[in-house]
Parts: structure tokens; C-alpha cells; sequence
């Protein structure tokens, strides 16, 4: 399936949660399905060995995850199993190690004792260490730091973590492929709908209506506004903003090396990502900046930002262009009270909403048309303005 296809991936989340929601759940059925029917290992024996391993790590992830939701609502055990299977269907060859270390990516952001009763917590503690000792002392020793490596620590900024599992990334290269299925799940998972709001829609066409055909009447909408969502588009918005910093830290980082699945997830997230904006931009032209002349005219103001190649920096405010300032006004916050405040303030401001939609339209496209592409002031240190 395409990676960054919405309504592939809500058919991922139905089957996985049709499944889990069985009177008596089959976790073979659920491993085979995430695996994609693949081998862990070419002996026969080694093979069976493997995939119940597999098995006890979802029946543990099924206790844990058991009473947790997502931010959206469904069960929160669906993100790593979806992720998994993202990351499975990208790699030619599949292994143990690799799979586990997507399954547990968030364990110990996620899982906590004080959300159990303390025979609950001894049991899934046992289960733990048994499934471990499986493994054998140096895949136990892998998995146990690529987890490490995907855990982000208390007080470390998002651009020190993304840093740091970079640099662990130079000896264990399948990390980065890891963060890259997480990413691509995060991205494609901020809506409940039905199917993808762009179904059926020629988003370029309606632009360049908007642009160049003057008796063009704008976007209009099929149905009504949909139910208020716990996810806004300004938090939609830094979402794309992670993205970034993400996509432009790995072009930045000399040890990681290419590869066919590395290249194939990057793009998958760069689609993804460029969808989610279109998914926004058509929002507002459709229920909230309903006339044309003020869509152009911001529109035209964007392009020209754009093609000034400020787009490709991180800029500090200015009041004579809307887009300066971005980055750094509304998604750099280490603080959560603080950036939570900054999105509902960015909530409020449509137009910039809009022209932010178009910049990271061009910031994605950037990504896929150039190679060594990525946003100038974004470092493991934060981000500076240029």
C-alpha cells in the first residue's frame, strides 16, 4: 500500500482493532497480519522460535496498554502495532530485534507502575523478564539500548532526543528507520473520519483556479463542518512542524547512511506530512477564509515568501511578513504550558494558519525534489533563528 495513504491506513487501524476487539483475541492472526505473512528467519525451527517470541511481546503490550487511549480516543495499543507493521512492510529482509524495538519504542514513556495494582505490576514484570531471557544476552543488550535511544528523558528537548538517537543511530542504523514508522503513524494518525477529507478533491486544481481563472467561485465544501476534534489544526500544524525538525536533523547528520528502506520511510513521512497541510490549507478556504480575493492575496503573498527562500530558514518575527517568525513564535517552546499556549494563540489567527499550511506544502516538497534539502537553524542544540 501507498505509505502516506490515508485510507489504507484507516483500513490498518480497522483490521488491527476488529481484531483486538474479538471475544477471544488470536495474536497469531494479529502477528502475521503486522508482519505481512514475512520470515523472521530462514531455518524453519528458528523461525517458529522467533515469531513466539513476537507473540509474547504483544500479549505483554496488550496488558499494558490495556486500560490507554489515545490522544483522539482509540486504544492506544493501535500505535504500536500500526507502526510496526509500517516498518515491516518497508524492510526487505525482517528481524527480531528490529520489530521488538518498534513494538516498545514509547514502553517506558507510556508505561507506568503506579497505573497497576502491584500483582498486576509483578505479573507483567515477570512476563518482562521472561521474554527478555528468550532473546540471549546480546539481543537483550540491543533491544534494551535501542529502546533507550527512542525514549526521550525527562527535561531533554525534542531536538536533543531526535540528536542524541541520531548519534546512537551511527550503531544501530535501524533506529532511525524506527522513528521514521512512529513519525509516519503520529502523522497519519490525527483524524477521526470516515475517509480522507481529500477524497475527491483536485487540490492543485483549486489553486490554480483560484489563482489564474477569475470567474472561479473558491473551494466548497460537499458536507458541513465536522464535530470539533481534540487535535486542532494549529496542533496538526506542529505536528508537521516535528516532522521537519526530524527529516531536516537525519539530512543533517553525516553518519546515517542511506538505504532503500531508510529512503522509502523518509519519502512516506515527506507524503504524508505534504497530504496533512493540503488536508488543512482546503479546510480553511473551505469553512473558515471563504472569500476568494483574501485567499489569493494571501496566496500571493506566500509565493512570494516562498520563492525569497525564507521558507528554507528559521526566522525571527516581523510584522510586515506574516510566515517570519513561524517556527520560532509558535513550535519552539520547550515548555508544554508555554507551546500549548502559543498553538491556541496560532489557533486564532487563520490567515497565518493558512500561509503556514502553503509553507509547509513547499517545505515537503522541498524534501522530496532535493536530496540535501532541509530548513537552515534546526539543530540537536534547538532552533536558532537565521
Amino acid at each position: 500500500m501507498p505509505q502516506y495513504d490515508l485510507t489504507e491506513f484507516l483500513k490498518l487501524s480497522s483490521v488491527l482493532n476488529y481484531n483486538l476487539s474479538a471475544a477471544s483475541l488470536n495474536r497469531y492472526n494479529v502477528m502475521m497480519y503486522i508482519i505481512g505473512g514475512k520470515a523472521l528467519d530462514r531455518g524453519v525451527s528458528k523461525d517458529r522460535e522467533k515469531k513466539g517470541i513476537l507473540m509474547d511481546a504483544l500479549g505483554y503490550l496488550f496488558s499494558a496498554y490495556h486500560q490507554k487511549r489515545r490522544h483522539l480516543g482509540p486504544m492506544a495499543v493501535l500505535h504500536p502495532l500500526r507502526a510496526t507493521a509500517l516498518f515491516a512492510r518497508n524492510q526487505e529482509r525482517l528481524n527480531l530485534i528490529g520489530l521488538l524495538s518498534v513494538l516498545f519504542h514509547d514502553i517506558m514513556e507510556d508505561i507506568n507502575p503506579y497505573d497497576f495494582d502491584i500483582n498486576q505490576w509483578i505479573d507483567m514484570e515477570g512476563r518482562l523478564y521472561n521474554l527478555l531471557e528468550r532473546l540471549g544476552d546480546e539481543d537483550e543488550s540491543k533491544l534494551l539500548s535501542n529502546i533507550v535511544a527512542l525514549t526521550r528523558i525527562e527535561r531533554e528537548s525534542y531536538y536533543q532526543y531526535i540528536g542524541r538517537m541520531l548519534e546512537s543511530a551511527g550503531h544501530a542504523p535501524q533506529l532511525v528507520h524506527v522513528k521514521l514508522a512512529d513519525r509516519l503513524d503520529n502523522t497519519l494518525d490525527m483524524r477521526i473520519d470516515l475517509e480522507d477529507p481529500l477524497a475527491g478533491i483536485d487540490f492543485f486544481q483549486n489553486i490554480f483556479q483560484l489563482l489564474f481563472v477569475n470567474n472561479y467561485r473558491g473551494y466548497k465544501p460537499a458536507n458541513h463542518h465536522p464535530p470539533t476534534s481534540a487535535m486542532n489544526g494549529a496542533r496538526r500544524l506542529y505536528q508537521l512542524f516535528k516532522n521537519t525538525v526530524l527529516l531536516s536533523l537525519i539530512r543533517q547528520h553525516k553518519s546515517i547512511h542511506s538505504d532503500r528502506a531508510l529512503s522509502v520511510l523518509f519519502e512516506a513521512v515527506c507524503d504524508a506530512s505534504l497530504k496533512e497541510a493540503q488536508r488543512t490549507l482546503i479546510h480553511l478556504i473551505g469553512f473558515h477564509l471563504k472569500d476568494t480575493a483574501d485567499q489569493r492575496k494571501l496566496l500571493l503573498e506566500a509565493m512570494a515568501y516562498c520563492f525569497s527562500g525564507r521558507i528554507d530558514l528559521v526566522t525571527k518575527p516581523d510584522r510586515s511578513q506574516l510566515l517570519d517568525g513561524l517556527f520560532s513564535t509558535y513550535f519552539a517552546p520547550n515548555s508544554k504550558k508555554v507551546l500549548h499556549r502559543q498553538l491556541d494563540i496560532l489557533y486564532q489567527n487563520k490567515p497565518l494558519m493558512m500561509q503556514a499550511s502553503i509553507a509547509f506544502v513547499v517545505i515537503f516538497l522541498h524534501f522530496l525534489n532535493d536530496s540535501k534539502y532541509y530548513v537552515h537553524g534546526i539543530s540537536s542544540e534547538g532552533i536558532e533563528p537565521k
